[in-house]
Formats: C-alpha cells, structure tokens, sequence
C-alpha cells in the first residue's frame, strides 16, 4: 500500500484526538447546563451522545486518511472509443526551414501537426519523418502525449541524408498503414512544401498504389511559392547566413504546388493549401468524413486509488451517529409535516396544465399567461398561451401569441403553433364574410409552412386543401394551382365533373378532428416538460 501524502498520516491521530477533546468538552458544557435547568433533562443530556465525540473522531480520523491518498491493489480499465488509423509524415529536409511563412516551414507544420493528433487523440496515429529518406519515428498508437513529444524534437539535423523523397515516404506510410488489419479507413498525412528530389513518374506510381490499397492520401502545404533562400541561425536564433551548394551559389527553394497537386490526383486524395489559415482544422473536416470503427482497449492499471473506502466508512459513522440520536426523530416529523405543504406548493404551469386536463379553460389561460409573465416556460408557454385563447375565442390573444410561438426553433412547437394559426384563420373565415379571402390566405400560408415541418401530416394537408377548395374562384390563382404535398390523387378526382365538392359534414369532421390532434400535441409538450426538456427563452 502507498500514499500520496504520506505526511497526513503523520499528523491525522493527533488531528482525531483535537476533534475528539473538543466534542467531549461541548458534551460536558451542555450536560452543565442541562443540570442547572433541572435534574431530568441533565439526565437525559448524560445519556444522550455519549458515543458522539467517538463518532466524530473516527469520522475525521477516516476522511484524514482518505486525504492522504491511499493505493493499492489493480484493476483491469476497459475503454472503448471509435477511431481509425492515421499516418503523419513530415518533410524534415533544410528547405523546410525557408521563412517565407510566419516563421520557418517546419515550425508551422509542427504546430499544425500537434493541433491535429490533439484533435484526433481518440484515433490510432503513427509518425513518419522524412528527408532523402524516411524512418518511423512511431507505430500506430493511441498515445497523442508521446507523439507531440517527438513532434516537437523533429529538426533536419536528425535526418542522415539532404534531399527530399517522397516515394520513399508514400511506400513506408502505406506498409506502416497496412500492418494492422482493421476495417476502419486509414489516411496517410503529408506535411511538406512539395520540393522533390526523386522522379515524379515514381512518386504517382506510390501515390497510385495508395488508392489501390485503399489509403487515403491528404497533403498539406507549406511555404510560399515565390524562389526564397534558406538561413542558417545559431541555437540563440541568430542569422549566421544562407545555405549553398557546391558552386558557392545560394539555395533557392519554393513551395511546389503543381507537384503535389499530381500526386494528390493520383491518389484521389487532397491538398490542403498553405493559406488556409487552420489547416489542421481543415485536415480534421476531411478526416471526419471516413469510417471509424468501434475499438475496446484493455489496460490493467497498477496502485488504484482507493480513497472512497474510508470516505465511505467516515459517512457511514456519521449517517449511523445522527440517526440514532432523537433530534433525527424531530428532523423526520418536520419533513413529514412539511411534504404537503410542498406538494400542494405547485407552480403556476402545473396548475395550468391541471386546469386545461380538467376543461377549465379559462383557468389554465390565466395560468399561461401568468407563466409567460414571468418569464418561464418559453416558447412552450407561448403556444399554451395562444392555443387556450383560440379555445376562448380571444381571436387577438390567440394570434399574437401563436405567431410569436411559431418563431420557435424547437419543430414541433413550431408545427402546432402554425397548425392552430391555420385553424385560428379558418374560424374567422366562417365568422368574418368580407374578409373571409384574407382569412383563407392566412390559413394556406399557415398550412403550407407547417407541411414544410411535417410533409406527412394527413390532418394538416386536409385542412391546406379544405382551405383552397373554399377559396372564391376569382381569389388568389397561385394559391388554387399549389398543391398540398401528397394530394395530387385528390385533385385529379375533383377535375371530374361527376363529383360533387366535398360536403359540410366532411368539412366539420375535419375541423373537429383538430380537438384530438391539440390533445395529442400538449400530452406529448407534457411529457418533455417533466423530464426535464421544457424550453426555455432564448438569451443569445
């Protein structure tokens, strides 16, 4: 067994003994006053906690121990995660140390490389460096901490040879890829600025056998594309001069866009450019597009923490030391005094939502409208508001509240609210003869949009259709052409002269067919409320 802080346990029984003198010395200050009060209840204060100071003391002594971080035995860790198996290979030759970036190539590749394993360290990842040859500087492995390590200490003095190959780079990334069975997608990362010393007949022929092999190929380009020198800095940053050749002239290098462009093509795979500014977010989007598949890892892990067995004995001494004593009992009869009180303590939106259940109206509108008030409830207790004032026939309450309902970013708020506008729209039709084509525009307006929620809703293409049919043939043409979403057959049949309109008693089915479908909509907005999804007004 070891600690964390083995020093706790050093000062933890005398820290047990201070706690256990002093709830001693409270006991005997109370027993003293209960004796002078009277002898009974004296006796009563000796009999009562006499274990108390005890309790207290174990309790401190565990919760000390606990502190201190106890560990030991193992345990076997199961996670399981969903990746996929990505290469990152970075060119390490001395053109990328050109400045024509922010900074040096290198230094911006290898910040944009470690945002990529850190956004990605849920996948299996391997590193690949690469000059006038490539070596692997890691397998695949769910170890993102270790990989931005050698990211870091990646420089062109660990490569053993100048140049640029990227044949050689595109063979190791795609056996490495293929090592290890799997049947999630594998992806190989090229940072690099696309200078290549080998010839390009043979960088396409790996890039074609990438695809053929099923790798998944992304370059990332760095550097600028107009001709720079390369400097030489000593360790302090300081320019020392420029690299040369053998004939004393300087090095000119630039990004070679073309080259990889081809190489991106043969493989069927992607060029992230080196404007983007967030390339590593840019190579996530593209990751984010391949399979991933389930993985379990399996780790035992040695010298488990163990600080939850004496939490736990500290809360049961102390559970088992209150509920002993009598103010416990007084506790409990409190609680059972006060639990009606609390119940019958409801909130306006329940007592609404009882009067609506009940069939007072009028009541649960109060309760609505008190509710938004408030400021409670959102855009839910907009459509409460709006649909209790089209059962009361408050036709300006109702509308004003059930557009702003319909604003609503949650569907199916937003579909009932424009569903009872149509409805809203359809009575006022029947009641209000002179402005019955305004009404009836209102309503298919209403109907249309709520269709665009809910293509498949029988109740609300019969009421569109319903609306059309009683529109005056000298009314809105574009609203007598449209069709609601699946009721082509219907029209086809009233072309036909031999059919009658559709009848009253159907008309009136129809609207009343909308008291079940209000029913089924606030039982199912009941629902969400209690389990804990009531909407709420927005504050962006």
């Amino acid at each position: 067994m070891t600690f964390d802080t083995a020093s706790l346990l050093t000062v933890a029984p005398l820290i047990a003994l201070i706690i256990a003198g002093l709830g001693y010395w409270a006991r005997a200050a109370r027993v003293r006053r209960a004796d002078r009060w009277s002898q009974t209840l004296g006796a009563r204060a000796r009999h009562n906690g006499r274990f108390g100071s005890v309790a207290m003391a174990l309790a401190s002594l565990a919760a000390l121990v606990a502190l201190a971080g106890p560990r030991w035995g193992g345990r076997f860790v199961i996670a399981e995660t969903k990746g996929l198996n990505l290469v990152i290979a970075m060119d390490v030759s001395r053109s990328m140390l050109a400045e024509d970036a922010i900074g040096p190539r290198l230094d911006r590749s290898k910040r944009e490389a470690k945002r990529l394993i850190w956004d990605l360290r849920s996948d299996r990842l391997g590193l690949i460096a690469f000059a006038g040859q490539s070596f692997i500087m890691s397998p695949l492995t769910a170890d993102g901490s270790a990989l931005q390590l050698l990211v870091d200490a990646l420089d062109p003095d660990i490569a053993s040879s100048e140049g640029t190959e990227l044949a050689n780079v595109l063979r190791q990334g795609r056996q490495l890829l293929l090592t290890r069975a799997s049947v999630a997608d594998r992806i190989l990362v090229v940072f690099t600025d696309g200078e290549a010393h080998d010839s390009l007949r043979l960088v396409r022929q790996e890039a074609e056998r990438l695809r053929r092999d099923g790798v998944h190929l992304i370059m990332v380009a760095e550097g600028g594309t107009n001709l720079t020198r390369i400097p030489i800095r000593n360790p302090s940053g300081g320019l020392e001069g420029y690299y040369k050749d053998a004939n004393g002239s300087f090095v000119l290098t630039s990004r070679r866009d073309d080259l990889m462009a081809a190489v991106a093509d043969a493989a069927h795979g992607a060029v992230v450019a080196a404007e983007v500014t967030d390339q590593a977010g840019a190579v996530r989007d593209l990751v984010d597009a391949y399979k991933r598949v389930p993985q379990a890892t399996t780790a035992t892990a040695q010298n488990v923490l163990r600080s939850w067995i004496p939490t736990m004995f500290a809360v049961v001494v102390l559970l088992v030391h209150t509920l002993t004593r009598s103010s416990a009992a007084l506790a409990a009869l409190a609680f059972l005094i006060t639990s009606p009180a609390l119940t019958l303590a409801q909130s306006p939106r329940n007592r609404a939502d009882d009067a609506w259940s009940a069939g007072n109206v009028a009541a649960a509108a109060r309760g609505y409208l008190a509710q938004v008030r408030a400021g409670e409830g959102g855009d839910t207790a907009l459509y409460n508001v709006g649909t209790a004032a089209v059962a009361l026939g408050d036709t300006a309450l109702a509308r004003q509240a059930l557009e702003r309902a319909a604003e609503s970013l949650d569907p199916d708020v937003r579909f009932s609210a424009l569903y009872n506008l149509g409805l809203l729209s359809l009575r006022l039709a029947k009641i209000d003869s002179p402005s019955e084509e305004a009404h009836l525009a209102r309503a298919r307006r209403a109907y249309r949009e709520a269709l665009l929620l809910r293509p498949g809703d029988r109740a609300a293409k019969w009421n569109l259709e319903l609306t059309i049919r009683r529109a005056p043939p000298q009314g809105d043409g574009s609203a007598q052409q449209q069709q609601p979403q699946g009721s082509q057959g219907r029209g086809q049949q009233d072309s036909d002269p031999s059919r009658s309109d559709i009848t009253r008693a159907q008309a009136e089915q129809i609207l009343n067919s909308v008291r079940e479908e209000e029913r089924q909509t606030r039982e199912r907005l009941n629902r969400r409320r209690s389990s804990g999804d009531t909407l709420r007004e927005k504050d962006w």
